[in-house]
C-alpha cells in the first residue's frame, strides 16, 4: 500500500521526538524503572480483594525537566567554552550509582536524540552523537554560533529488549556560553519560511484536551508532495513551553512509512497540553535527502474557552 493510500486524512504519519520509543538496553537498570514500567503496563488495577477495577487515567505530564528521571542521569556536558570555538560537545548517560549507560537499543532509527536550545527557544539543534561503547561517552562535533545558557536534553529508552511498550527517559542540564546575549521575542507564529519552504499550522491547543494539528508545507506557493521519511516518519516535531522548556506529550498520525514512501503537503499529529500558554514547536522534514526544520509558536488555551495569559486573559 502506498503512502497516499494509508495516510489519506493527513497525508503523512508524524513521529515526535521524547515520545513513546522502542526499548534500549542499559549497562545497568533500576529496578525502580522495571517496576515503574510494569505497572505502567498493567490494564487493570485491582481492589483489595484482589477483583479487577478500573484503573483511574493519569493527567499528562511533561519530561526533561531534570538532570534525573527513573534512576538514570545526565553527566555533566562537556562543551567549547566560547563562540565560535570549534570542539566536542560529550556526556554520558549514567545509572544512580556512577555507572555508565553502554547498550543502547536503536529506536526512531537511531540509539539516542539530543536536543540542544537556548532558554529563550533560539538556536535550536536536533543531532545524534556517537557512542563509544568501551567508555559510554557520547559525543558530536560542536560550535556554538551565539552566546547564551543552553538547555541539553538527552533522550533515551532503557530496560529489557522485549520492554517495547516501555516509556522513554528524558532528562536535560543546562550549559551557559559567555558573551553578548541578544534575546529572540517568540510571539505567535503559524508560517514561516524556511530554505524555500513555507510551512504553516492549523488547528488549536486546548489545555487538558487532545487536539489535532496539521502542518502544510508548500514550494513556491505549491503543494510538497515529495516529503521522505526520516527518523521513521515524514516529519519529527519537538514541541517545549515556554517558560521552563517542558515537553509537550504529542502522538503521530498515521502509519510508519515504508522505505521509497512520499508524503505530503499535509503532515498531522495530536497534541496534549496540560497547561495554558505558549509552546514553541520544531519541526524536521526531509525533501530530496536535505533535512529542513520549520520553527513554530502557537498558544494554548484553557478548555473553559478563555484565552492564556499570553493571549489577554488573567
Amino acid at each position: 500500500m502506498n503512502a497516499g493510500a494509508r495516510l489519506a486524512t493527513f497525508g503523512a504519519g508524524l513521529v515526535v521526538a521524547f515520545g513513546g520509543a522502542l526499548a534500549a538496553s542499559g549497562a545497568v537498570v533500576p529496578d525502580s524503572y522495571v517496576a515503574q514500567w510494569s505497572e505502567g503496563n498493567d490494564v487493570n488495577t485491582h481492589d483489595e480483594n484482589g477483583n479487577a477495577a478500573d484503573q483511574q487515567p493519569t493527567a499528562p505530564t511533561f519530561s526533561g525537566l531534570s538532570i534525573d528521571a527513573d534512576g538514570f542521569v545526565l553527566s555533566p556536558v562537556e562543551a567549547p567554552g566560547t563562540t565560535g570555538a570549534a570542539g566536542d560537545l560529550s556526556f554520558q548517560i549514567q545509572t544512580a550509582s556512577g555507572e555508565a549507560v553502554r547498550e543502547f537499543t536503536e529506536a526512531h532509527d537511531t540509539d539516542l536524540h539530543l536536543i540542544v536550545v537556548r532558554t529563550d527557544g533560539a538556536e535550536y539543534r536536533h543531532v545524534h552523537p556517537e557512542l563509544d561503547a568501551s567508555s559510554g561517552t557520547w559525543s558530536v562535533p560542536w560550535t556554538w554560533d551565539a552566546a547564551g545558557t543552553y538547555r541539553v536534553y538527552a533522550t533515551f529508552t532503557p530496560g529489557a529488549a522485549d520492554a517495547h511498550d516501555a516509556a522513554s527517559i528524558t532528562v536535560t542540564r543546562s550549559v551557559d556560553v559567555p558573551g553578548d546575549l541578544t534575546l529572540a521575542a517568540r510571539e505567535v507564529q503559524r508560517a514561516t519560511e524556511v530554505d524555500g519552504f513555507t510551512v504553516s499550522l492549523d488547528g488549536d491547543l486546548t489545555a487538558g484536551e487532545p487536539s489535532r494539528l496539521t502542518v502544510t508545507v508548500q514550494r513556491g506557493g505549491q503543494p510538497v508532495t515529495s516529503l521522505e521519511p526520516y527518523l521513521g516518519a515524514f516529519g519529527h516535531l519537538v514541541a517545549l513551553r515556554e517558560g521552563d522548556l517542558a515537553y509537550l506529550h504529542v502522538h503521530a498520525e498515521g502509519d510508519e512509512p515504508q522505505a521509497g514512501d512520499l508524503a505530503g503537503p499535509e503532515v498531522g499529529f495530536m497534541a496534549e497540553a496540560p497547561t495554558a500558554g505558549r509552546y514553541l514547536m520544531y519541526l524536521d522534514f526531509q525533501v530530496d535527502g536535505e533535512v529542513h526544520t520549520a520553527e513554530l509558536v502557537i498558544d494554548a488555551g484553557h478548555s473553559d474557552g478563555k484565552p492564556s495569559n499570553d493571549e489577554g486573559g488573567h
